[in-house]
C-alpha cells in the first residue's frame, strides 16, 4: 500500500479506536516473512515486541540504490508500525531514505501521542536501522 492511501485513510478516522484498528489492518495486509528472514541478523534491537527487517539493495544504473524492505513482528499493532514504516522507506532511494524523518508523519497522523514510550522507542530503532541499512548501501 502506497504512504499517500494510508495517510488518506487516517485522514478519514476520527476516533483513535478506529485508527488503532486501521494500524492492525495495516500490519495484516503485510506480505508473510519467510522463515529464513526471521533471523538474529534481522532482528530489530530496542523493540519491546520482536521485529525483523530485511532488506534488500537494488542497483540500477548510476543512481543512489534503492531499498526493498520487508518486515514482520510478533505484536499485532507493531506488525501495522512495521508496515507504516515500510510503506514509507520501501522502495526509495538510500540518500532519500537518509533525510527523510518518519516522526513528523507519524505526529500527523496522531500515532506520536497515542503510542506507549516502548513503542514509539521502537519505531525509532526500526527507521533507524533502515537508514543505517541506506548508509550502507551507499558506502559499497
Amino acid at each position: 500500500m502506497v504512504i499517500d492511501e494510508i495517510i488518506g485513510n487516517f485522514e478519514m478516522l476520527d476516533e483513535w479506536e478506529d485508527r488503532y484498528r486501521y494500524l492492525i489492518e495495516l500490519g495484516r495486509t503485510l506480505e508473510p516473512l519467510p522463515d529464513e528472514a526471521h533471523t538474529e541478523e534481522n532482528k530489530v534491537r530496542g523493540c519491546a515486541s520482536q521485529v525483523w527487517l530485511d532488506s534488500k539493495v537494488i542497483r540500477e544504473g548510476r543512481g543512489a540504490p534503492l531499498l526493498s524492505l520487508r518486515g514482520d513482528s510478533d505484536a499485532h499493532i507493531v506488525r501495522g508500525l512495521v508496515a507504516l514504516i515500510l510503506a514509507l522507506y520501501s522502495g526509495r532511494p538510500a540518500d532519500e531514505i537518509i533525510d527523510l524523518d518518519a516522526m513528523p508523519l507519524f505526529t500527523e497522523l496522531g500515532l506520536a501521542q497515542h503510542l506507549t514510550p516502548q513503542r514509539s522507542n521502537g519505531v525509532r530503532s526500526m527507521v533507524e536501522r533502515i537508514k543505517n541499512e541506506a548508509r550502507a548501501a551507499l558506502a559499497a
